[in-house]
């Protein structure tokens, strides 16, 4: 009997003997008076057993029986090979035995038995606070997702959204997130808000780096060159900062949730099916959302700069490339014919770099001279895509390559037959000191002196 019933069986005595009152009693051991009614006539009948729970000494029905268990310290302690709980919990239900790894790993802690692999502690995060001012961090990042139709192909959703103020700055829908996509979104952005300080985003390869294929430039300076996109940025002075986990860009992830449950249900209603109709209808989409869910930021100033006016040359894939002999350039897919320069010279092995625009136009651009020729953009659709050559992406190895293996030799099929070998007398076996000089005359080249 625990010290709970003892102080139950004391009062329920008492109120038995007329002490106290069964109200008095069941406010003192915190019960209902008709249950403590209950208790006091069962004390009557069976005595101070009846205080004590009738489930008391019994085994749970939900216990683990003993196969099951021994089952588990036999797995538990294999000497061959160690099994984690899950496992152990996989191998008895194929045996038809139910137990849950919570079971196993109660077992194994009473057993003493290691885990086989430690669990890592979690780590200690911090809540980010807002950016202060809006411009001051903008996130950017795409999302697959059948927006208008379940029998459509899944479209790629770009967007960007201001971490000061929750509010969608930016969003196009493409059919990929490349190149094309990012250029177009950061088009938008700036030129209807300006430049950000600084953009962050996931380590897609549009915006960063992800490859291993170092040029020698790029292992002398000790950084590799940035993408077309990261060029971009670099040019107009706008920072990107990969995120390291969804989490850490969690506002534009948690942006993604509402417009495919919000947007898609929208565009469905609206019987959107195309593009073209989906980006007509985003204006008033982001009007009406921007005016439920953003809010005001903590500093009034804003962070966005002004964007230059050739911001059409900046967002573009850029190529450098030298001039040919007859005075061309090309990229994989395009070349454009140069005109003559001053005084009609010729721009051959000159140094030079090829802008592919996102219209399509093409653009040389001269360091000194500026824009030397424009070749308008193809017919039919075009998308803007980094043409990269092999030779860009060769890698360069700077440590010294181990020494070639010694050629094979050759068959004897292949050698000169003996046959075909030049007699001992024939003159050309002869060395050059056996030669014997010749005897100049007046009148010419004569015998030799030794003749």
């Amino acid at each position: 009997m625990g010290r709970r019933e003892a102080q139950r069986l004391g009062l329920i005595q008492a109120a038995i003997a007329g002490k106290v009152t069964s109200r008095e009693g069941a406010e003192a051991v915190g019960l209902s008076v008709r249950q403590f009614k209950r208790l006091r006539a069962r004390v009557g009948q069976e005595g101070p057993r009846a205080v004590v729970h009738g489930n008391r000494g019994r085994s749970s029905p939900r216990r683990l029986t003993r196969p099951v268990v021994e089952a588990v310290q036999a797995l538990l302690t294999h000497a061959e090979t160690r099994l984690n709980d899950c496992h152990i919990a996989d191998l008895l239900a194929a045996r038809a035995l139910a137990v849950s790894v919570a079971s196993v790993r109660r077992i194994r802690l009473r057993l003493g038995v290691p885990a086989k692999r430690r669990r890592r502690p979690p780590q200690h995060r911090r809540r980010r606070l807002r950016a202060a001012s809006g411009g001051a961090l903008v996130q950017v990042d795409g999302s697959p997702f059948a927006w208008w139709s379940d029998e459509v192909p899944p479209c790629w959703s770009v967007g960007a959204i201001d971490d000061a103020t929750g509010q969608i700055l930016a969003l196009t829908f493409q059919p990929a997130e490349d190149v094309h996509a990012y250029a177009t979104l950061l088009g938008r952005l700036f030129r209807q808000h300006g430049l950000p300080l600084k953009l962050y985003g996931d380590h897609t390869s549009v915006l960063v780096r992800n490859d291993d294929h170092w040029s020698l430039e790029e292992q002398l300076a000790g950084v590799q060159d940035p993408t077309q996109i990261g060029a971009a940025l670099r040019e107009l002075g706008v920072r990107y900062e990969a995120a390291n986990s969804p989490q850490a860009k969690g506002r534009i992830e948690r942006l993604w949730g509402t417009l495919q449950d919000r947007l898609a249900a929208e565009m469905r209603l609206a019987h959107i099916t195309t593009l073209a109709q989906a980006e007509a209808f985003l204006p008033d989409f982001i009007g009406r959302y921007n005016a439920r869910f953003a809010h005001a930021p903590r500093e009034g100033a804003t962070a966005f700069r002004p964007a230059p006016r050739e911001l059409d040359r900046i967002l573009c894939c850029r190529y450098p490339r030298t001039v040919a002999r007859d005075d061309t350039v090309s990229i994989p897919g395009r070349w454009v014919q140069l005109e003559p320069g001053p005084r009609h010279r010729s721009w051959s092995r000159a140094r030079v770099e090829v802008r592919e625009l996102l219209d399509g136009r093409l653009l040389v651009l001269h360091p000194r001279h500026g824009v030397l020729a424009e070749q308008p953009p193809p017919h039919g659709p075009f998308r803007l895509v980094a043409r990269h050559s092999h030779a860009r992406h060769r890698r360069v190895d700077l440590a010294p390559r181990p020494p070639a293996p010694p050629p094979e030799p050759r068959p004897v099929k292949d050698r000169i037959p003996a046959a075909s070998r030049p007699k001992p007398s024939n003159p050309w076996r002869r060395s050059f000191k056996t030669i014997q000089p010749l005897r100049r005359t007046p009148y010419g080249v004569s015998e030799s002196l030794t003749s």
